[in-house]
């Protein structure tokens, strides 16, 4: 792909639900707190096209922004959270109380330590990396604003950036933060 027609990619993480915990593929509305966060993160972006997680706490701000621009805008339910199985929408203390030791080793090694009925982690990566390819296949050489979650965020990060899985739970991803992409499709799924 030629310097000219890179696709600029920025991930926008969803804002404040007012709920905590692993929220996974719960579909919790964003709170009034959540609504403001994301349009003052927006103000001096500027993007072609918007593409989000179908989940509303992503989509509803995704749909506002794209209507008010007058932009193209998708759903793609690969952009989802990582369902976390018997952990979503259990509170952190709850599981760091109950389960601490399996917390902390899905910290250190979500790939080898997921939580009890949770999606794969090879399956989340995938949907994943192929969302992303897709986009950059789709919108090549414009500027593509991502309304996607923690997780997946973090996620992309890790592979973009390089870094191993269990450097996930290091990376800041504070609710209505804008992470700029570097994204190569075909990405090896070996790391």
């Amino acid at each position: 792909m030629s310097h000219g027609s890179t696709t600029r990619i920025d991930l926008l993480r969803h804002g404040d639900t007012g709920e905590y915990g692993y929220r996974g593929q719960l579909d919790d509305p964003l709170s009034m707190l959540g609504w403001s966060q994301l349009r003052g993160s927006v103000i001096d972006g500027a993007w072609d096209v918007v593409v989000s997680s179908p989940l509303q706490r992503c989509a509803a701000f995704g749909e506002e922004l794209a209507r008010l621009r007058g932009l193209p805008m998708q759903l793609d339910r690969r952009l989802a959270e990582y369902h976390f199985g018997q952990w979503q929408g259990v509170s952190m203390e709850t599981l760091a109380n109950g389960q601490g030791d399996a917390l902390a080793r899905f910290w250190a090694d979500p790939v080898a330590y997921p939580p009890p009925g949770a999606e794969s982690f090879a399956s989340f990566r995938a949907r994943l990396v192929a969302a992303l390819d897709d986009v950059v296949a789709r919108h090549a050489g414009l500027r593509v604003l991502v309304v996607a979650h923690g997780g997946a965020i973090r996620l992309l990060r890790c592979i973009a950036e390089g870094r191993s899985f269990g450097e996930m739970a290091n990376l800041e991803v504070v609710h209505a933060s804008l992470h700029p992409l570097a994204w190569r499709v075909a990405q090896d799924l070996r790391a």
